[in-house]
């Protein structure tokens, strides 16, 4: 019972004081101002000043262990298998073989011939080349009243010798080409008058030279010369080169110094058509004697050539000299690896001129030639260069010129004071004229090479020229590009084609006048349009020894104008075979 009473008189006092809580009136809200805000900081903590040193009588030493170890050898019944090399697939080797003969046949009358054969002695270390090169044309342009036709035909051959410590090779060689200065004004001289034209012109080349290379000496090798070039005027010029080098040691890098003598004389039998009388013909010497040494330093990611170039310039005819000095300065840096290479440089020399050089870049000139080099004064150039992807690559360059009596190609005038044996005076031929020409201009090519079995390579040029005669630099192109392309279609089949374009060019057209200067003649400025010219080829391997191909030349079918006056064969087809055997 007094539990229970117990229990009775809690829950009475529990009602009681919930009734006494409800009539207590409501606290409400209060609003707090925080007059500054809470801004935490971290205390420095104490940090020890310095590490006691421990100094007790008591601490024990470390004792020092010496021990070894205790090798029991184990007697091993495992024997490995041996192990089997995976086959590889190995590409059957090519045959080589060592002579080479090329005949095809096409319109006008073209033909080309080559032949190339080689033969090895005394087990490789000496062999023996001979090659024939033969390129001709009987066919004769529409609308031109004199004859076209032209051939060039070209022998040389080598002699080559190996040794331990010493190789070289003979050259000997003999060239005849045939041109005629076909390229008359239209619609200037009669019937008669034409007919009275012997446009032909013959040119002779016989040369023979050597070079020579040594190892681990401080004579390092070089080269000489000797070249016979005549013509059908009785012009004649002698060229004779040398060229020795030479390297020596320093510290840990090498300088090489080349050394050069280089002589051009002859003469020519008739006086330059601006003159109106041809009393005495032009005779020329040229001699050059300079040094070059250089420096080549090179690391991981650079390579530098710093050099310099000494030239003596003599002129034996006008008894004229001078000493030339013209800096030899590259370098190139690798950026990003080989996709990104930097280079640049500024590079001069006196360049020599010669009678056989000239025919060889204008096939109509006249024998009436003044012959003296180009003082190139600078040539520098910056650049960059590399891979985008493994088979593509890529060269842009901009470059900045200066070059003192550079040669021009230029129309003599038409001079009908003259009668001459050959017919080269109607204003049918071309002169050298010099000018001092400063040309800034950009290259860029772009490169795709997939395998070998494709290839395609594009590239573009432009130009400005700024001359000191404030004339035109003469038949000079402002733009320049081409496109070639190389396809191996499987084993059998090869394709490929080439592509030119060459800008406008300028020259003058012009009419001697007895008792005036060269620029006081009559003269009209001649504009010749750009051309574009497109070839291809194809061919088919029948066998390892036999194959056909066919060429197609100017496909555009553009009769332009390579030189004023002298048009090019328009559309041409050829089809011919080569045969390669061993003989």
């Amino acid at each position: 019972m007094q539990k229970e009473l117990k229990i009775i008189l809690i829950t009475l006092i529990s009602f009681v004081q919930f009734i006494s809580a409800q009539d207590e009136k409501d606290l409400g809200t209060e609003t707090v101002t925080v007059v500054r805000p809470y801004s935490p900081t971290v205390s420095d903590a104490f940090k020890l000043k310095s590490v006691p040193n421990l100094n007790d009588s008591i601490v024990l030493q470390k004792k020092k262990i010496e021990y070894s170890i205790f090798s029991i050898p184990v007697a091993s019944t495992f024997t490995p298998a041996k192990g089997k090399a995976a086959v590889v697939q190995k590409a059957k080797p090519e045959k080589l073989y060592n002579s080479y003969a090329s005949v095809s046949l096409g319109n006008f009358s073209n033909a080309l011939a080559d032949f190339y054969t080689s033969r090895d002695i005394d087990r490789g270390k000496k062999r023996i080349d001979f090659g024939l090169n033969h390129h001709s044309s009987r066919g004769d342009l529409e609308d031109v009243a004199l004859d076209t036709d032209f051939y060039n035909t070209k022998l040389n051959a080598t002699y080559n010798q190996k040794d331990r410590d010493l190789n070289w090779r003979a050259d000997i060689g003999f060239q005849h080409r045939k041109y005629n200065w076909y390229g008359l004004p239209e619609g200037v001289f009669d019937a008669a008058t034409i007919n009275s034209i012997n446009e032909s012109q013959n040119y002779y080349n016989l040369e023979a030279g050597a070079q020579l290379q040594m190892e681990e000496s401080v004579f390092a090798g070089g080269e000489v010369l000797y070249r016979r070039f005549w013509d059908a005027v009785e012009s004649g010029e002698n060229r004779f080169l040398v060229k020795p080098k030479f390297q020596f040691p320093v510290s840990s890098e090498l300088v090489t110094l080349n050394v050069i003598f280089d002589y051009v004389g002859g003469s020519f039998k008739n006086a330059s058509l601006n003159s109106t009388t041809n009393t005495s013909g032009i005779d020329y010497g040229q001699m050059q004697v300079g040094v070059n040494p250089n420096l080549e330093l090179s690391g991981d990611s650079y390579t530098l050539n710093f050099g310099v170039s000494l030239v003596y310039g003599l002129d034996s005819e006008l008894s004229d000299s001078n000493f030339y000095i013209y800096p030899v300065v590259n370098a190139s840096y690798r950026l990003v690896d080989d996709s990104l290479i930097a280079y640049g440089g500024i590079e001069g020399a006196l360049d020599q001129n010669s009678y056989y050089g000239y025919v060889g870049e204008n096939q109509f000139v006249s024998p009436t030639l003044t012959i003296i080099p180009t003082d190139r004064k600078y040539d520098a150039f910056l650049g960059i260069k590399g891979q985008i992807i493994q088979s593509l690559s890529y060269n842009i360059r901009g470059f900045y010129k200066a070059e003192n009596r550079k040669p021009l190609y230029k129309l003599n005038p038409e001079n009908s004071f003259r009668t001459d044996e050959k017919g080269y005076y109607f204003g049918n031929s071309f002169e050298v004229f010099y000018d001092d020409i400063k040309t800034t201009g950009l290259f860029a090519e772009l490169n795709v090479d997939i395998n070998r079995a494709f290839t395609l390579g594009v590239n573009v040029e432009l130009f400005d020229y700024n001359t000191e005669t404030n004339n035109p630099a003469w038949n000079l192109p402002e733009v320049k590009g081409s496109l070639f392309l190389d396809y191996q279609i499987g084993k059998k089949w090869y394709l490929g084609t080439n592509l030119f374009y060459v800008g406008e060019r300028q020259d003058l057209s012009s009419q001697a006048v007895e008792n005036a200067l060269p620029g006081e003649f009559p003269a009209t400025l001649i504009t010749l349009d750009s051309f574009f010219d497109a070839n291809a080829y194809v061919g088919y391997h029948v066998n390892e020894h036999l194959s056909v191909f066919a060429k197609a030349n100017n496909i555009a079918n553009n009769a332009y104008q390579r030189w004023a006056n002298f048009k090019v064969q328009s559309f041409q087809v050829l089809a011919g075979i080569s045969y390669k055997f061993d003989f």
